[in-house]
């Protein structure tokens, strides 16, 4: 029995899948290169048996076909994400326990030495491809799909295990809530080794029998390409809309005329994975004439909350529950709280993910009597959720990522000239949240953004790399000793 994606997907064969801006490619063509994909990965064995494939690959056909190679060959899939610096993409590769690495000819050069030292066997995009496809084996949906990496609130990220099962229940409720179909056309230019690319535009798209066009963002080519006005759907982060608005402002009156027209002929435009600022959801209403889609989710469970497609959306409320998705609020006693209180947000449904990687303990700390325990709060007013915020002043989300200061702390303690620094998110409109670092420097040191940031930047993602810092004689701390994170988010704030 095949995967129900791929029997889906046959259905649909001579209808464009994936179009990138070079050239389209149809349902057939996916089938018939993924087949060739697994073949390949298979090369003497019937079945991966959920061997790790590890693999880093620019957004595009390639990115999908392997993808789904990975899957139709019994593997797990654990995709990288392209601006990793070596440090963190071997720390994914170690993690997983990967034993095939499959990287574009681009990341050869980091990737190919880090395959060598852990004796993984590596595969370039550019070989090619078996002309025979062999038989592939017959995958059960309950079977491990997937690995993501996220920020755990204890440091270094943990990987999340999401089976087919569990894809195919976040991908059908979004369907549903959001009325897909194979008529839809979306632009996709999210990354793709996170959920909401990967789930909500990627897998939605194949899974409906519509087109995924795929683009490398850049303010202006998106509104070049939404300027054609062919585009159904389209979903990014707070940032992006930031940098379309800003484009948008700057543009001549005829070419606004034509970006706002091109809005116009979409039937959904949505924003998620960090809060929406009120000021850019009403900028971008009188730019599109679209009042954005809010929606509340996260790497574990997929999407959980969403305003609704038909009907009053709330600025500043992420909505109700999705089809097939239990939502509660629980205080600190695990008691529910009444509507108007602010509590937990845990969730239960079948789009729940499985575990985290080898690490059981922190799997059934993330459960409270089969509900996962978010660490998000929120209050329900009027019937629609709001969220405030996280337990945790540990976990910064910016730019639409969720970020671990204390992963950040750990590497900037390596610095020579640093002594101590705390790490915090700092309320950006653009950003979400900046990251920051308040530091306290080694004697008579001195140090400038410029030269920090560039020492961060081999060491860390770009994104978790502190754009502002600050230098402090010494660190607020409790009687604990522990560093008092609100006071300094306000060092940096005045």
């Amino acid at each position: 029995m095949n995967l129900p994606l791929i029997i889906r997907a046959e259905e649909h064969n001579e209808k464009t899948a994936i179009a990138t801006t070079d050239e389209a490619f149809t349902y057939r063509d996916l089938l018939h290169t993924s087949s060739q994909i697994a073949t390949g990965l298979l090369k003497n064995v019937e079945d991966l048996q959920e061997q790790r494939v590890a693999f880093l690959i620019p957004p595009g056909f390639e990115y999908v076909a392997t993808q789904w190679g990975i899957w139709r060959a019994g593997g797990i899939a654990v995709p990288l994400c392209i601006s990793h610096p070596r440090p963190e993409l071997e720390y994914v590769i170690t993690n997983c326990g990967a034993s095939i690495i499959v990287a574009h000819p681009n990341f050869e050069s980091i990737l190919r030495s880090l395959a060598n030292e852990q004796n993984l066997r590596f595969i370039l995009t550019s070989e090619t491809l078996p002309s025979n496809v062999g038989r592939l084996p017959e995958v059960d949906i309950t079977r491990r799909a997937l690995i993501l990496y996220t920020s755990g609130t204890t440091g270094k990220p943990k990987g999340v295990v999401t089976t087919h099962q569990n894809i195919q229940a976040q991908v059908t409720s979004l369907i549903t809530a959001w009325e897909w179909t194979s008529s839809d056309r979306i632009l996709h230019i999210l990354p793709l080794h996170h959920i909401h690319g990967i789930v909500n535009i990627l897998t939605c798209a194949l899974w409906a029998g519509a087109e995924c066009h795929m683009l490398s963002f850049d303010a202006k080519t998106v509104w070049n390409r939404i300027c054609q006005g062919d585009l159904t759907l389209f979903m990014a982060v707070p940032t992006i809309y930031v940098k379309l608005i800003a484009a948008w402002e700057t543009a001549s009156k005829q070419s606004q005329k034509s970006m706002s027209e091109g809005c116009a002929k979409m039937r959904l435009m949505v924003s998620g994975s960090a809060a929406l600022p009120v000021e850019v959801l009403e900028k971008w209403q009188t730019i599109s004439g679209h009042f954005l889609l809010e929606r509340y989710g996260m790497t574990e469970i997929g999407m959980a909350l969403s305003n609704p497609l038909h009907g009053e959306r709330r600025s500043g409320y992420v909505g109700k529950p999705l089809p097939d998705v239990e939502v509660r609020l629980v205080n600190e006693s695990r008691q529910l709280v009444p509507a108007g209180t602010p509590g937990e947000i845990q969730v239960k449904g079948p789009g729940v993910f499985l575990e985290y990687w080898q690490n059981p303990q922190a799997t059934a700390k993330a459960f409270q009597d089969g509900w996962f325990c978010t660490g998000d709060i929120a209050v329900v007013e009027n019937g629609n959720y709001r969220i405030l915020g996280r337990m945790s002043v540990d976990i910064i989300k910016t730019g639409g990522y969720k970020v671990s200061a204390l992963e950040i702390e750990e590497v900037l303690r390596s610095h020579p000239d640093i002594q101590e620094c705390a790490v915090v998110g700092v309320a950006d409109i653009e950003w979400g949240e900046r990251v920051c670092a308040a530091l306290v420097l080694q004697r008579s040191q001195s140090l400038t953004l410029e030269s920090f940031r560039s020492w961060a930047k081999e060491r860390l993602a770009v994104y978790k790399v502190p754009t502002q810092i600050l230098t402090v004689e010494e660190l607020p701390r409790n009687a604990m000793g522990k560093v008092i994170k609100p006071t300094v988010v306000e060092l940096f704030r005045s």
